[in-house]
């Protein structure tokens, strides 16, 4: 194993280090490992909360800031954070007006997230909650009961982020991300496997002539493994995929998301097989995002994300935003 690591059991540690001394504007609680809008969220308004295993940077905690999340739970490297983390981000962040948790559908988090509401419920926050599950790679999966949660996460936490900011009320917030999770759908591939830190060794075996169709981005098993493709066979498979899912049709936001591992060069290209593919398909991207945003580690593949959209998800989605991993109108 090459990595930029000290000790491999203090990676997540030493990372939030960096990212304090990288990212001023934020303010990183060390102790519980929570990751703030340096600014205090103002009276009235709904916190955002989100967050994670650690290893998909820049999700979550580069999408802290004005326009997206109030904060974001990093747990250790593909592991959920912990009950007392979510519960020290709700109650940092609650002004009054309640607090929304976006969770990815994954066992561990789906149950330290409720814990955390149900704590935090005791102390007087109303809070609600939203599961991501788009990946439709799945019905069932290692660390999931039903679909795993990817790339709409993302997508989620700028749009409701930006509703927070205009002053959307809890209620407003949660069938609003309701309406934007339930229109998403994600299907990743990888080519290698990513290596742990800790474990020092790849998750998983692939040989160099196939690759993993459906992956997760903890490295958990696709749907199958097949003989390596060229990019238009490859991004054909993607769009099959997520077309037989359901009707994906009209406008949307899309995401090609590397996953740590992949050369922008390699991703333009691919999503330039993809975008026809979704033309014919007969769906609009009205916006559209290519790099890294979701990734599993050093793993070098791509996961396709669309998202249904309308014209208040656009509005949202195209209002300021100032993170370390989004950036736009301010």
């Amino acid at each position: 194993m090459k990595k930029f690591v000290n000790d491999p059991g203090e990676v997540l540690a030493d990372a939030l280090t960096g990212m304090a001394a990288a990212y001023p504007e934020l303010r990183i609680d060390m102790v519980d490992r929570v990751i703030y809008r340096a600014d205090p969220g103002r009276a009235g308004k709904v916190g955002v909360v989100s967050g994670g295993g650690s290893g998909h940077e820049p999700l979550h905690g580069g999408f802290v800031g004005r326009g997206m999340l109030d904060a974001a739970c990093a747990g250790e490297v593909f592991t959920s954070p912990t009950p007392d983390q979510v519960l020290a981000a709700t109650q940092t962040v609650d002004t009054g007006a309640g607090v929304l948790h976006i969770v990815k559908n994954y066992t561990g988090d789906v149950l330290n997230f409720e814990m955390a509401a149900e704590l935090a419920a005791a102390d007087g926050i109303r809070v609600a909650s939203v599961v991501v599950a788009d990946d439709v790679a799945v019905e069932d999966s290692t660390w999931t009961a039903g679909r795993r949660g990817v790339g709409t996460t993302m997508i989620l936490e700028k749009i409701v982020g930006a509703a927070a900011e205009e002053g959307y009320d809890l209620d407003a917030l949660l069938a609003l991300a309701q309406r934007v999770s339930g229109g998403g759908r994600s299907i990743g591939v990888a080519l290698t496997s990513c290596t742990v830190p800790a474990a020092g060794k790849p998750t998983f075996e692939l040989p160099d002539d196939e690759m993993e169709f459906g992956v997760g981005i903890h490295g958990e098993p696709g749907r199958h493994r097949v003989p390596l493709a060229n990019a238009h066979e490859i991004a054909t498979s993607m769009v099959e995929a997520i077309r037989a899912d359901g009707d994906i049709t009209g406008p949307a936001i899309v995401l090609l998301s590397g996953l740590g591992g992949t050369p922008l060069i390699e991703l333009l290209l691919l999503y330039g097989e993809i975008a026809p593919l979704l033309a014919e398909a007969g769906v609009e991207v009205s916006r559209r995002l290519v790099g890294d945003y979701v990734t599993s580690l050093d793993m070098a593949g791509a996961s396709l994300t669309v998202v249904r959209a309308d014209e208040e998800s656009l509005r949202l989605w195209d209002a300021p935003v100032v993170t370390p991993g989004l950036r736009w109108g301010a």
